[in-house]
């Protein structure tokens, strides 16, 4: 797997591992700068996605997530934040119940909402978003798109409607904040606010825009990410039990 670093380590704070977005890399290289200011931040790609070779055969989501947990484990040092956007929520969290070096989990933008969880529900909520992002959105996805090809794009949208995040929530052991954009038609602000009532240390917050509010906003997420990465990676426990 491809991974692209920026910034350097400054223990005591815990390093930074992004999650790539469904099929798409390369929109959140401005969010990874950003987070590459305070620490040393990774933004790690999926097999078969953007820049990384092909997968032995197509993946569902816990064997992506056992791919990310497996890099963690072989090539960066704990402490971790571990950050997933979009899709990349249900696969950060199922790699944090295996990595014992993950600290805290961000969700930002997480999916599947219960109320988009079928392929016609999710296009719909998607197509409403899609009037509410900024524009070139869509034609710097396209060339990752391409890439990953229409089959591909498909079964990913199936396996990741038949993922219940909830699940793997369920199971963490470390602290857990959700990062919504206040005008995302994807997911609910309810089903944000109740994921974090699901773990001991959940919190919740809301900043401008829509599902994929980091690609005009990169900073968005910083000051939410930090304070929580500034309160962990001291000694924590494994996240999943």
């Amino acid at each position: 797997m491809r991974s692209r670093a920026v910034g350097r380590a400054r223990p005591p704070l815990p390093e930074a591992v992004l999650v790539q977005g469904m099929g798409v890399s390369d929109y959140l290289l401005p969010a990874l700068a950003a987070l590459g200011r305070w620490t040393r931040a990774h933004l790690l790609e999926l097999p078969g996605l953007a820049g990384s070779g092909e997968p032995p055969h197509e993946l569902d989501v816990p064997e992506y997530g056992r791919c990310v947990a497996e890099w963690l484990r072989e090539r960066c040092p704990s402490p971790v934040v571990l950050l997933g956007h979009s899709s990349g929520t249900q696969i950060a969290a199922r790699a944090a119940l295996d990595a014992p070096g993950v600290v805290a989990l961000v969700l930002a933008s997480p999916t599947v909402d219960p109320a988009a969880r079928s392929l016609p529900r999710l296009l719909l909520r998607w197509r409403l978003d899609s009037r509410r992002e900024p524009s070139g959105l869509s034609e710097s996805h396209r060339p990752e798109w391409k890439r990953a090809g229409l089959r591909r794009m498909v079964h990913m949208a199936r396996v990741h409607v038949a993922d219940d995040l909830e699940e793997s929530v369920t199971r963490l052991r470390v602290p857990l904040l959700v990062i919504r954009g206040s005008e995302d038609r994807i997911s609910t602000a309810e089903w944000g606010r109740g994921l974090t009532t699901l773990v001991s240390d959940g919190t919740y917050t809301e900043v401008p825009g829509a599902h994929t509010f980091v690609w005009p906003a990169p900073d968005a997420w910083c000051g939410p990410v930090r304070d929580l990465a500034e309160r962990t990676g001291h000694g924590s426990g494994p996240a999943g039990g």
